[in-house]
């Protein structure tokens, strides 16, 4: 039905750029709300940023302005991008899908490895 899947993923040093990718399949990209959630090892998974259907965007305290999330509802992808990275950006990040009514999906993830 829907799957989502993420790219852009790698290995940067600090202070570097990645844009991460997630392409959706189906109809309801555009009646959804997209947000990006990052995991590290060891640790619970965390909201990075979500963008709603009406285009708000809410992101977590430790983006400080760091990070942009943005959504093509005609190519169904949101993009997250993320500059001045840190080490401790070092995680899995996830695609998240929500609709109203408690039905999410995930993607597979992809790593994001920040280190000298």
């Amino acid at each position: 039905q829907v799957q989502l899947v993420e790219s852009g993923g790698g290995s940067v040093q600090p202070g570097g750029s990645l844009r991460l990718s997630c392409e959706a399949s189906g109809s309801i990209f555009g009646r959804s709300v997209m947000g990006w959630y990052r995991q590290a090892p060891g640790k619970e998974r965390e909201l990075v940023a979500v963008v709603f259907i009406g285009g708000v965007k809410k992101y977590a305290d430790f983006v400080d302005g760091r990070a942009n999330i943005s959504r093509d509802n005609v190519e169904n992808t949101v993009y997250l991008q993320m500059d001045s990275l840190k080490s401790e950006d070092t995680a899995v990040y996830y695609c998240n899908l929500r609709l109203f009514g408690g039905i999410e999906y995930w993607g597979k993830g992809t790593l994001v490895t920040v280190s000298s």
